[in-house]
């Protein structure tokens, strides 16, 4: 009997130290966990600071873009220099995919669905200048020139909606 008393007694001494040491330990737990979760936190608030710059400048470039591939300023800016419509309409597709390829890193900076709506964009506007050839191919590269300033100036350009989706985008980041 005097053994278990004496267990009894050492339990009893115990107890209260197992108990401190779960407490600690649960509330060093939580308190770790949050540290880490407040460092994250500033990490991740700290490269968003460095991010946004960087993003509005891609939105920037890209805005650009779709200015310099509109076909109303595209073909404005860019006369023929033959009277030939093929050659005209090659001279105003290269000059759409430069542009295109000068631009091509900043999809790293915006939304996939953004990307392929000015993706998109440009393909529309060179399928839309091929229509036109095939439509003239009979005329020369100035009547092909009218023909698209005539048909867009009724229209919305496939650039201007992806221009409007941008500023949508944009204007979600505030």
């Amino acid at each position: 009997m005097e053994e278990f008393s004496q267990v009894i007694s050492y339990v009893a001494y115990l107890l209260p130290a197992i108990v401190v040491g779960l407490v600690s330990y649960f509330f060093f737990k939580g308190h770790t966990a949050n540290e880490e979760g407040r460092r994250r936190y500033l990490v991740q608030k700290e490269a968003q600071n460095k991010v946004l710059p960087m993003r509005l400048q891609a939105y920037e470039r890209l805005t650009l873009l779709l200015e310099r591939i509109d076909p109303n300023k595209l073909l404005i800016r860019v006369k023929p220099f033959s009277d030939e419509v093929s050659k005209y309409e090659e001279l105003i597709i290269k000059n759409i995919e430069q542009e295109f390829e000068h631009n091509v890193t900043q999809q790293i900076y915006i939304t996939p669905e953004c990307w392929n709506l000015i993706n998109a964009a440009k393909n529309a506007t060179i399928h839309i200048i091929r229509q036109a050839a095939m439509h003239e191919k009979d005329g020369d590269a100035d009547s092909m020139r009218e023909y698209l300033l005539r048909n867009f100036m009724e229209e919305i350009t496939p650039s201007q909606k992806a221009l409007a989706y941008i500023k949508k985008e944009v204007g979600e980041l505030f």
